[in-house]
C-alpha cells in the first residue's frame, strides 16, 4: 500500500519543477538526483546569487535551499524570492538547529524546513505537503472568478436564471459556452 502512495505522490509531482540550492558538491548531487526521482526537473546551483538567475529565469514550482551559503545566505535568497513571488514554495534544508535562523525562516514565510541529514520517509512527508499546498491554491483559484457585466445584461442574466431555477453563475457559464460554441 506504501508503494501505491509514493507512485501516485511521483505522479503528481512529476508535474512540477525544482530548484536545488547547495553548496557542497556531493550534497547538491545527492539531493538533484533524490528529487529527479520526483520531480518533472531539477536545476542547481551552489550560490545565492547564481539561484537567484536561475530562479528568474526557470520559474520553479518548488526552491529547496540551505541557510548557509558562501556570499548571500540561504535566508536572504528566500527573502528575495519572497520579493519576486510571494507564492513561491521555499524550503529550507539544512544541518543548521540555530533558533534565530530557524526563527527568520519563518518570519520570511518559508513553506518548511527540514534538517538534515534527510531520510525517505521526510522527504515524502515533505513531498505530501507540497502537494496539499498546490492543491489548496489551485482550489482557491478554482473558486474565486469573477466576471462584470453591463447592468441591462445583468439584469437579463438574472431573470433567466430565476425562471430556470439555477444559478446566475450557471447562466453565464451556458451563455459564454454559446458564444464560444463549446460543446458540453
Amino acid at each position: 500500500m506504501v508503494d501505491n502512495d509514493i507512485v501516485k505522490l511521483a505522479n503528481e509531482t512529476k508535474k512540477l519543477d525544482a530548484l536545488v540550492v547547495e553548496d557542497e558538491k556531493e550534497a547538491n548531487e545527492l539531493m538533484v538526483s533524490t528529487f529527479g526521482n520526483f520531480f518533472n526537473s531539477v536545476d542547481s546551483a551552489t550560490t545565492a546569487e547564481e539561484a537567484l538567475e536561475k530562479y528568474k529565469a526557470k520559474k520553479p514550482d518548488v526552491v529547496f535551499i540551505d541557510i548557509i551559503l558562501p556570499g548571500m545566505d540561504g535566508l536572504e535568497l528566500a527573502r528575495k524570492i519572497r520579493e519576486i513571488n510571494p507564492d513561491q514554495i521555499i524550503v529550507i534544508i539544512s544541518a543548521s538547529n540555530d533558533m534565530s535562523k530557524i526563527s527568520e525562516a519563518i518570519k520570511i514565510g518559508v513553506d518548511s524546513f527540514i534538517q538534515k541529514p534527510i531520510d525517505s520517509n521526510k522527504i515524502i512527508d515533505l513531498l505530501k505537503n507540497i502537494n496539499n499546498t498546490i492543491a489548496k491554491r489551485k482550489k482557491i483559484e478554482t473558486k474565486t472568478f469573477s466576471i462584470t457585466l453591463p447592468m441591462d445584461l445583468y439584469d437579463r442574466v438574472h431573470a433567466d436564471a430565476k425562471v430556470e431555477r439555477i444559478s446566475k453563475n450557471a447562466m453565464i457559464i451556458r451563455a459564454l459556452k454559446a458564444f464560444y460554441d463549446i460543446k458540453p
